[in-house]
């Protein structure tokens, strides 16, 4: 899965999910449809193991803490607040801009589809719906680029 066929048209998605009355990404729909706090937890222990476990995502491994009890920590508030759900990441850690928080990084298309490929593959072990996989992945899409255009100009980005 590279960018271009990760991301479609997001905002067309407007059908009403099967665990709510309401659209994903209205109310907490989406949060709802992750399996709330919990899901979500789960959802980042996945996407963490397998970056660490997996060598196709050591260069997006490599850019995190040694001790990666932090970032699961706020990927996982990040994702509550982002989704609908709680603010938690703001309760802990204040507010957060995706791409200023990565701009010290040098992330280019090679890392941004690393981190999508291996966060698709997450998702889709979880017990997500599989509308629900599809928005959310078309969703995560939209930062992920932010962030790779944030950081384009930085030492050592390659394209």
């Amino acid at each position: 899965m590279t960018g271009a066929s990760t991301h479609q048209a997001g905002t067309a998605w407007r059908q009403v999910n099967t665990s709510s009355d309401q659209p994903y990404g209205t109310g907490n729909a989406s949060f709802q449809a992750a399996g709330g706090v919990d899901g979500l937890r789960k959802l980042v222990d996945n996407f963490f193991d397998r970056m660490g476990s997996d060598q196709r995502f050591a260069t997006i491994h490599a850019m995190h803490p040694e001790d990666k009890e932090m970032s699961r920590d706020k990927l996982a508030r990040f994702l509550c607040g982002w989704l609908g759900g709680p603010k938690l990441y703001n309760e802990k850690y204040g507010a957060i801009g995706i791409p200023r928080v990565h701009a010290h990084l040098p992330i280019g298309t090679a890392e941004r589809d690393q981190w999508l490929i291996c966060m698709a593959e997450s998702v889709a072990e979880q017990s997500f719906a599989p509308d629900f996989q599809t928005y959310l992945m078309e969703q995560l899409y939209v930062p992920a680029e932010a962030v790779r255009r944030r950081c384009a100009g930085n030492p050592g980005v390659t394209g």
